[in-house]
Formats: C-alpha cells, sequence, structure tokens
C-alpha cells in the first residue's frame, strides 16, 4: 500500500520553481517524489514543512538532486536532514515558526 503524499507545483515568491511536499515520504512513494524532481530542471525550492515522515528512501532521492535544491523544513526535519549529510550538500532553510505551505 502507497502512504499518503501530496505534490504541487508552483513558483517561489522569487520565482524559482517550487514543489511543496505534504504527507510521508517512505519506499511506498519516493519514485513519485523523484519522478515530481525530475520533471523540474534547474533551480527548485521544496517545500518539506508539511511532511511528517521521511525515510532513507526519501533521503536517497533528495540526494540524487541536491545540488539544485533549496530546502524548507521544520525543526523536526532539521537534525534528520544533518546528520544524512545533505545539508552539506544542499541549502537548507529552517521555517518560520509560523510558516503555513501554500494551500
Amino acid at each position: 500500500m502507497t502512504t499518503p503524499l501530496t505534490l504541487t507545483s508552483g513558483r517561489h515568491p522569487d520565482g524559482t520553481a517550487r514543489l511543496t511536499v505534504s504527507g510521508e515520504i517512505d519506499m511506498s512513494n519516493a519514485g513519485s517524489l523523484a519522478q515530481a524532481l525530475d520533471d523540474h530542471t534547474g533551480p527548485l525550492v521544496v517545500d518539506l514543512t508539511a511532511v511528517e515522515y521521511l525515510d532513507s528512501a526519501g533521503l536517497s532521492v533528495l540526494f540524487a538532486h541536491a545540488e539544485r535544491l533549496r530546502l524548507l523544513v521544520t525543526p523536526l526535519l532539521e537534525p534528520v536532514l544533518a546528520v544524512s549529510g545533505l545539508t552539506d550538500l544542499a541549502t537548507v532553510h529552517a521555517a518560520a515558526p509560523d510558516h503555513r505551505p501554500p494551500a
């Protein structure tokens, strides 16, 4: 069974392509995330503030595109990305405490 995951494309306020991700990212749906990242060329802001769970399959997908990603994350995900080493390869920004993903 596939874990619920929602991927929404749009534009960041600075004009950069944006992918808003919500739900859980695991081995059952990491392919959908990979496809969404592959569909965008160039720099990409990935808003992970509505992600409730991220496993190693999801991390692997992010690593494959790290050099062109700006990740927007919650304090919950920040340590996971730091321990994995992803913060050394991608730009990671902590969301403001009152941040809400775009509807």
